[in-house]
């Protein structure tokens, strides 16, 4: 295949191996286990000695394609698929941590990645300090002997804080720490922190990898010796938090739009903050995109476009916020993100409710904040549909 395709190309043409029925899309290989041409052979792939198919928890064809077609897309090696974004960020960090090892992470993060790091981690005696997603000498200051990962997301769920992923990739190597990056919310159509520096990406591919909001999925990527040898795939070999065959290759297929896709909820997602930014009972907006947001240069620096996620505050906390939601007609209220159809959430008491008040405080997640992922629909409409409830 040629070198330098462009991301639309990548997703539509790699990963791809015919059987000998020469489909055109796609086989979904729904099977637990392979057989082998003799002893010999099985003996060679349970060793890995010779390539090929074992066991669907750690090999299939399907998952294959789909690792094969991101890793493509994100510029890196090799990826690891898992069952879903959370079992993504486990696998990486069980997979390259130890006992004793240390975590720098923002403190801006999705509420479960907060509490897989608080709560599950410190069992293990992985330490994690919290810092600032913005403030680069933070970062610094917050390395020890024993730091190993730093940990962020950009933009960040819910405010859409922007990091400096080249900037931090410096600081991580200086510690002699990895830099992972969750890239859900630009998806490596809007950004590259490979390119950037970063040494692991993070998807929760059950967003806008899928996105049609069908299936859970998630990935870990970067360097073969990180991915493979690293210790990685070795986890998810052994514990099986397995990306199934159906889901793969439901997410193999929303990849396929993933540009257009991307770029309409980029431009729709413009002009639903355009019209929130000027809206009287609107307190503050968040959206990398426009001028008015505080990292608004770096965005435009290490992203395409903003993006699809628009976050706000509106007068009167918590009572207002669930008033607009409740007086919604059109846009779906639930907690995931990334779907064709336009989304709405509270984070402060669904995607953040289970981590302390402190922490929503540290994050800037206050009660009056809601959480839009713009979908696919007539711009007008869904501000037709907000109007009520903000008044």
């Amino acid at each position: 295949m040629p070198d330098q395709l462009k991301p639309e190309t990548l997703a539509l043409r790699t990963g791809i191996h015919r059987s000998q029925f020469n489909e055109h899309s796609e086989a979904i290989y729904l099977t637990s286990s392979f057989v082998f041409d003799s002893a010999a052979q099985a003996a060679a792939r349970f060793s890995g000695e010779e390539p090929g198919n074992i066991y669907s928890r750690f090999t299939n064809p399907t998952v294959t394609a789909l690792e094969e077609r991101l890793a493509a897309m994100e510029g890196a090696e090799t990826c690891v698929a898992t069952s879903s974004g959370m079992s993504a960020i486990l696998a990486c960090v069980m997979g390259l941590l130890s006992a004793g090892d240390h975590i720098v992470a923002s403190q801006s993060l999705f509420g479960a990645t907060v509490n897989l790091f608080n709560n599950i981690l410190k069992k293990f005696d992985v330490e994690t300090t919290f810092v600032s997603a913005t403030d680069i000498s933070m970062w610094e200051a917050a390395v020890k002997p024993n730091t190993k990962l730093f940990f962020l997301e950009t933009p960040s769920n819910p405010l859409t804080e922007i990091s400096d992923i080249a900037e931090l990739a410096k600081i991580a190597k200086n510690a002699g720490a990895w830099l992972a990056v969750d890239n859900c919310f630009c998806t490596p159509v809007l950004q590259k922190p490979l390119a950037l520096g970063a040494d692991i990406v993070i998807h929760s591919a059950t967003k806008y990898l899928d996105g049609q909001g069908r299936v859970l999925g998630g990935a870990v990527l970067g360097n073969r010796e990180l991915m493979m040898e690293g210790g990685v795939f070795g986890f998810l070999r052994t514990a099986g938090p397995t990306l199934s065959a159906f889901n793969a290759w439901v997410i193999l297929k929303g990849l396929e739009t993933l540009k257009v896709r991307m770029d309409a909820h980029s431009r729709n997602a413009m002009q639903m903050a355009q019209w929130l930014e000027a809206h009287p009972n609107v307190t503050r907006i968040f959206y990398p995109g426009l001028p008015s947001h505080p990292q608004y240069q770096l965005a435009k620096k290490q992203q395409n476009t903003g993006g699809g996620i628009v976050t706000f505050e509106v007068k009167g906390g918590k009572e207002a916020a669930w008033r607009v939601i409740d007086r919604t007609q059109l846009i779906s209220i639930t907690a995931n993100l990334g779907d064709a159809k336009t989304t709405m959430t509270h984070p402060a008491t669904t995607t953040h409710g289970r981590i302390s008040q402190e922490a929503r405080d540290a994050a800037g997640i206050t009660d009056g904040l809601l959480r839009i992922a713009v979908g696919l629909e007539a711009v007008e409409d869904l501000q037709a549909d907000l109007a009520s409830g903000l008044g």
